[in-house]
């Protein structure tokens, strides 16, 4: 294995990470926000009312983006088997 092919599965590895990771951050960020706004405005600054509406958000992602997620990362290891194949011949 040389190390043009070790950047290229790093490369796509990490490129696979940050897409499939996306809908989840992007969705617990913008609560977060909207929950920071809240605080703000009305000065309630209570811990679990950013862990708990985080965790719900994250987990109603999961939900809704899971099946596109786990399609993504069963495609990104089937073309690492047809790559790690392709290499050995």
């Amino acid at each position: 294995m040389t190390v043009d092919q070790v950047i290229f599965l790093g490369q796509k590895m990490m490129e696979v990470a940050l897409v499939v990771g996306t809908p989840v951050l992007i969705v617990t960020f913008v609560v977060g926000l909207l929950i920071s706004v809240f605080q703000a405005a009305t000065q309630i600054h209570e811990m679990t009312l950013t862990f708990i509406p985080k965790i719900l958000a994250a987990l109603l992602s999961l939900f809704i983006f899971g099946n596109w997620m786990f399609v993504k990362l069963v495609e990104y290891t089937k073309e690492n088997f047809h790559y790690l194949l392709q290499m050995v011949r």
